[in-house]
């Protein structure tokens, strides 16, 4: 499993959606292919999307029984300021490199269960491992893998700090457009500045915000939020800009979505314009992800918690402040839990994962399986 792990950093798999060029999964995809077939899995590799592979691992009992997924997936972020992000250097018990916790390390520690089940054989029911493509952009991934395979139960393995996770947040992407005119910077008599219209709007957004912290919270997850991503506008100086767009992004909690998130930057845009008639904006869903809750009494918690228990660990139960494809994966009706390995540095130019966690989380993830299934 170690061995797989340090594979897979090893290889670039950045996302071509997030940096140009890059190469995406599938070198990474075929790296777990061969993995899972050493354990004679049944193995399916197949693309979400032209040249972005999910694959797919199966041990089947071969008797009725539940069906338990184990999920993560082979994509990572760019590597800008790293110096050697896919040479996978071991210190003092963590291992660095690019995706070591996000989350190819996850990702091992599916495979690791999976083989130390196929070790053992299973008595009932079936073992689906996946290893998908696209999280860090639009999940087309886990959006095949949901189209085309069914589970009883399901476990992302996203770092959580080998703590039980049975809710995280959601996200939407609006874009907003503020309009003025165009006029030599000697006119203000002829033209409207764009980049101070958005201003205006920046001031409601910042506003916004603090009332979202401010309101009741989720007890696993505190508040909602929202923040200004990119700006951009104007092309010289001596010009009033006629056009600045904006990119904000709302971190949504269960029960909120991308409509909801979307209303309400078109009532602020409301009031603007109620207030001054020549005022010009607009805003748009550009895309949204959604939030995700478990009830932590479900049966796939209580024998996950259990299972890391007796194991020693702690298994607090806790929600994430990012996404994961659990969202998309209970969307199609899959009860799932997020539990991973320990480290930092996600994004970051220093990632790591504690190598202990990735044994403990395979371990764990073997043990709830045959309480699943039994």
């Amino acid at each position: 499993m170690r061995r797989l792990l340090r594979d897979l950093v090893a290889i670039n798999s950045i996302n071509p959606s997030l940096v140009a060029g890059a190469p995406g999964e599938a070198e990474a995809a075929a790296c777990v292919a061969d993995c899972l077939r050493e354990s004679a899995l049944d193995v399916v590799v197949s693309d979400a999307a032209p040249g972005r592979p999910n694959v797919v691992g199966v041990l089947d009992s071969g008797q009725p029984g539940p069906t338990l997924l184990l999920c993560g997936h082979l994509d990572t972020v760019g590597v800008e300021g790293m110096d050697a992000p896919f040479a996978p250097t071991e210190r003092e018990g963590r291992l660095y490199g690019r995706g070591s916790l996000d989350m190819k390390s996850g990702v091992a520690a599916c495979v690791g269960a999976v083989r130390l089940l196929a070790s053992e054989g299973l008595t009932r029911g079936r073992v689906v491992v996946a290893a998908v493509a696209d999280e860090e952009h639009a999940s087309v991934g886990a959006e095949a893998l949901v189209r085309d395979w069914r589970a009883d139960g399901a476990v992302v393995t996203e770092p959580t700090d080998l703590s039980v996770a049975v809710a995280h947040k959601g996200f939407a992407w609006l874009e907003l457009h503020a309009y003025g005119k165009a006029a030599h910077g000697s006119r203000p008599d002829e033209g409207r500045d764009a980049i101070l219209v958005m201003g205006r709007i920046l001031g409601v957004l910042e506003r916004f915000d603090q009332e979202l912290r401010a309101r009741p919270t989720h007890p696993l997850l505190g508040s909602g939020s929202l923040h200004a991503s990119t700006i951009d506008g104007g092309g010289e100086w001596s010009m009033y800009p006629a056009h600045c767009r904006l990119h904000v992004e709302r971190r949504t909690l269960p029960g909120e979505d991308g409509a909801r998130a979307l209303h309400e930057v078109e009532q602020m845009l409301g009031v603007l314009r109620s207030n001054d008639p020549a005022f010009t904006a607009d805003v748009r869903l550009m895309l949204e992800r959604p939030a995700y809750n478990i009830d932590e009494r479900a049966e796939l918690p209580q024998v996950l918690v259990a299972a890391a228990r007796a194991r020693g660990l702690e298994a607090r139960i806790t929600g994430m402040s990012y996404w994961t494809d659990a969202a998309l994966l209970g969307t199609a009706g899959i009860p799932t839990v997020i539990f991973g390995p320990r480290g930092a540095g996600l994004h970051g130019v220093s990632e790591y994962v504690e190598l202990a966690s990735v044994d403990e989380c395979a371990l764990t993830l073997a043990a709830t399986a045959r309480q699943f299934l039994a």
